[in-house]
């Protein structure tokens, strides 16, 4: 190799991914491996955790050999990772007790309930920014404490340890060595007093979480220990929950600056600086990162169905056989079609945070066909997006003039056309769609001293901007027939079901 490069493994919700870049912050290569979902029961999703380590170490391995890299030719690792989804596993076995709980399964939200009757809504989001909601580790981490055999013992003797999946992955790769996260992944478990920046004492008691299963928490620009490689110690040096390290790697390093990513589900951050913003409109107060000891903060809006609307389409509804399919099915409905899509097969999150609301399709009429529930999936990302801006630009006070955006789901023209009449904003699309990879490699390199942050701002290259098209009486039309449908989607399930 003619320079040195960075890694970055980047977990999420439906596959692992390995992603290579250079110094000019150019995509190299990039290895690839989806892997199972399990949902044993309604409104239950779970994933192997063995599965993803051995999918993440797998396309790691895979390019490293198609790169013929050599330790020499690695500066650092970065690591990014679906958030939220929890891990607990037994120290001395390396085993995992149970599967993986992902960060959209609903089966602790009736303990949810419980929580916020007794009195801790608004104690909870003066210390975490968050709302209680099963989104969030710790009453998935307590569920598993309390459901599985014998883990409660395990747990009180201090055998067990609980990770988000950037702790599962370092404990991996240092065989052990290391059990940390970082403060963006900290902040997502309810756990975390993101005003200090440590594991907060009353909500650990709460949950009935012994402290010794918890990580240490290091900054997201970091020493997260070595990966052994070829008999030498390659260091992991960069660490951040998916979707700020996207806002990371969309370079929003000012406050007031925001990126959208689409994802399984969607994602909404705006920088918000050394200060937290609170939100009076169901948007959540976290931790973009940390650098140096200094806490970044970020206001975030988060849509559980994205992409996974569209992966609905392919394998559910068998409409098409790929993600990328959906544009041209799409483009063949009827322009005039008044059909909508709500997709809240986990509920819904932000501004609404209904933990019982569920999918629906409304509209239907005797024409309707797969083109056009096709178009109204992909409208409905971008419908869930306007309602998270503008909540966000309510409680920022800072009005956006554009987007930036990034994740798989936004390579699709319709999509981000359709983003930009509906926001009646610029939607900005990146020439480097993987932000959130670059965003941990970003990290990572600034550790080691592979880029300064002004190295950073300078290689960002914008694809395409999106400007809005569409009259501003079809837009107020549209949202409107939206916002009906989400008003009769809510409250399907009965909380005694």
């Amino acid at each position: 190799m003619s320079q040195q490069l960075i890694i970055a493994l980047d977990q999420g919700t439906t596959s692992s991914r390995a992603v290579l870049f250079n110094h000019e912050a150019e995509l190299v290569d990039v290895s690839q491996r989806e892997f199972e979902q399990h949902f044993p029961k309604q409104g239950w999703v779970e994933h192997d955790a063995n599965e993803i380590w051995e999918s993440q170490f797998g396309v790691l391995q895979r390019l490293v050999a198609a790169n013929q890299l050599t330790p020499s030719d690695i500066a650092a690792v970065g690591i990014t990772n679906q958030r939220e989804t929890t891990v607990v596993w037994n120290k001395k076995t390396g085993e995992p007790v149970y599967n993986a709980i992902v960060w959209q399964d609903r089966r602790t939200a009736a303990r949810c309930d419980e929580i916020s009757a007794a009195g801790w809504k608004e104690r909870i989001q003066e210390k975490t920014g968050l709302v209680i909601d099963a989104y969030f580790s710790a009453s998935k981490i307590e569920w598993i404490l309390n459901n599985v055999s014998g883990a409660r013992e395990l747990a009180d003797a201090g055998e067990l340890l609980f990770g988000t999946v950037d702790t599962w992955i370092i404990w991996k790769l240092t065989e052990g060595a290391v059990h940390a996260t970082d403060p963006s992944n900290a902040a997502r478990t309810m756990l975390l007093n993101i005003n200090s920046g440590e594991w907060d004492e009353e909500l650990i008691e709460l949950f009935g979480i012994p402290f010794s299963m918890l990580p240490e928490v290091r900054d997201s620009s970091g020493d997260f220990g070595y990966l052994s490689f070829q008999g030498q110690e390659v260091p992991i040096s960069g660490v951040a929950g998916d979707q700020q390290a996207a806002l990371f790697g969309q370079t929003c390093f000012e406050k007031g600056m925001a990126k959208n990513t689409y994802g399984t589900g969607c994602f909404m951050l705006m920088n918000t600086g050394a200060e937290r913003v609170d939100s009076n409109s169901g948007l959540l107060s976290t931790i973009a990162w940390s650098i140096d000891g200094k806490i970044t903060y970020a206001l975030e809006g988060s849509v559980f169905i994205a992409g996974a609307a569209v992966q609905w389409l392919r394998d559910e509804l068998e409409f098409i056989e790929s993600a990328s399919d959906s544009e041209a099915l799409a483009l063949r409905a009827n322009p005039e079609s008044d059909v909508v899509v709500v997709p809240a097969f986990a509920g819904l999150g932000a501004p609404y945070w209904d933990m019982y609301a569920r999918g629906a399709i409304f509209g239907l009429t005797r024409d309707s066909g797969r083109p056009e529930i096709a178009k109204a999936t992909l409208q409905s990302l971008a419908y869930q997006i306007y309602d998270v801006l503008q909540a966000m630009q309510k409680d920022s006070g800072i009005e956006l003039s554009q987007l930036n955006v990034d994740g798989g789901a936004i390579a699709n023209d319709f999509l981000a056309q359709f983003q930009a009449d509906v926001l009646q904003k610029t939607v900005t699309r990146p020439k480097v769609l993987e932000s959130t990879a670059l965003g941990a490699a970003y990290l990572a390199g600034l550790k080691v001293g592979y880029w300064k942050v002004e190295d950073l701002m300078s290689v960002r290259e914008v694809e395409r901007e999106f400007s809005p098209a569409l009259a501003q009486d079809k837009v107020a039309h549209l949202l409107k027939r939206w916002h009906k449908a989400v008003e009769r989607s809510k409250q399907w399930v009965d909380i005694d079901d």
